[in-house]
């Protein structure tokens, strides 16, 4: 039997009805990707910018690599951040200095105030990479990742490790959970605060180790950081002001050895040291001629500081020395280097040996 005229108007009319209240399928939309850091390289030269004179050829000549080439020889970078760059010095590190110190320190301040920078990676030599980065921790006032790189092989090198450390310091720098770590070191996979590393090997990539509390991370190849430690609580620091700082103090390192006689205390009081670290044998010791040059420093109203030349270790007061006594400051954890960069900045506040001995137990 056929369908009359309305009966199949109305089945029109329902079908019509039931299609038109059916979710329609919608285009899947892409999921949105969040927006790269912005991570600014402040670079000062080093290895990781040298250049051999002739191929396979052991020496080379630090910072002849442009910041912009750095980059280009690390495919990849462009992923992890938007990148800019900045050339601060074109030097080795063994020629680092104040003058440097201070424009590096000033420049990385005005960047990290910027809402418009997320992080910042510093390139450097690994001669006195320790001490610079130490210096940073202690200036910088930022929780934005700081973070310094080097290599041991120059640029032009057979399996020169630039680039590799380059990539994993931008994917350190452009990473949330850097941030309030202090400054970090970056090196061979490894991720170090720049108070507990020091370099101990000459040519070898491993020469960056955290002697006495171990690195706080491991970073390889842009993926995701795997941190050993919580940020401390103490990080990151900032305790010192640049603010019109032009130079800080002077201050000398004396090393201990057999039969040393006190002329290199001398030496440096003539000089003009305000502060003296000495690298001291063991536990921070040296023969009773340099302790007797010292305590002499020490009553001139110079500000001595007990470290150890020992590769790791602790120098607690009062333990072979008795500094109460004789006026001296136990750097604690610090080996010299890292000891005399705090004492010349201490001296920029005081030259009161109980509030210097504090200001070492707590930075």
């Amino acid at each position: 039997m056929s369908k009359s005229p309305f009966v199949a108007l109305s089945l029109a009319i329902l079908v019509a009805s039931a299609a038109a209240a059916a979710p329609q399928a919608q285009p899947v939309q892409p999921a949105p990707q969040p927006a790269l850091a912005r991570v600014v390289i402040l670079a000062t030269g080093g290895t990781i910018a040298g250049v051999q004179p002739k191929e396979g050829q052991a020496g080379y000549k630090s910072g002849s690599v442009s910041v912009e080439s750095l980059v280009a020889a690390a495919p990849g970078l462009e992923k992890l951040a938007a990148i800019k760059g900045e050339q601060i010095a074109s030097i080795g590190s063994q020629d680092m200095n104040d003058f440097v110190w201070i424009k590096l320190a000033r420049r990385a301040s005005e960047l990290l105030a910027s809402p418009d920078v997320d992080g910042i990676v510093v390139t450097h030599g690994t001669d006195t990479l320790e001490e610079t980065a130490y210096f940073l921790n202690l200036v910088l006032k930022s929780d934005k990742p700081v973070v310094l790189v080097g290599s041991m092989r120059p640029s032009t090198e057979l399996s020169a490790e630039g680039p590799s450390n380059l990539y994993n310091a931008m994917s350190v720098a452009a990473d949330p959970a850097a941030r309030g770590r202090g400054v970090l070191v970056v090196a061979n996979d490894t991720l170090h605060a720049a108070r507990a590393l020091q370099k101990t090997h000459t040519t070898s990539v491993q020469t960056m180790i955290s002697v006495n509390r171990g690195p706080v991370a491991e970073v390889l190849k842009g993926t995701k950081t795997v941190w050993f430690l919580p940020p401390a609580a103490t990080a990151p620091k900032g305790t010192f002001s640049i603010a019109g700082l032009d130079a800080m103090p002077r201050v000398d390192i004396v090393y201990g050895h057999e039969n040393s006689d006190g002329v290199q205390v001398r030496a440096a009081m003539a000089a003009g040291a305000k502060g003296i670290v000495l690298a001291g044998v063991g536990d921070g010791n040296a023969t009773k001629e340099t302790i007797d040059a010292l305590t002499e420093a020490a009553k001139a109203g110079v500000v001595v500081v007990r470290a150890t030349r020992v590769g790791s270790g602790i120098v607690r007061r009062n333990i072979e020395v008795n500094d109460d006594k004789l006026g001296f400051v136990a750097a604690l954890e610090l080996n010299p280097q890292k000891a005399r960069v705090l004492l010349r900045l201490a001296l920029t506040k005081t030259k009161d040996v109980t509030e210097i001995q504090r200001i070492f137990e707590e930075n």
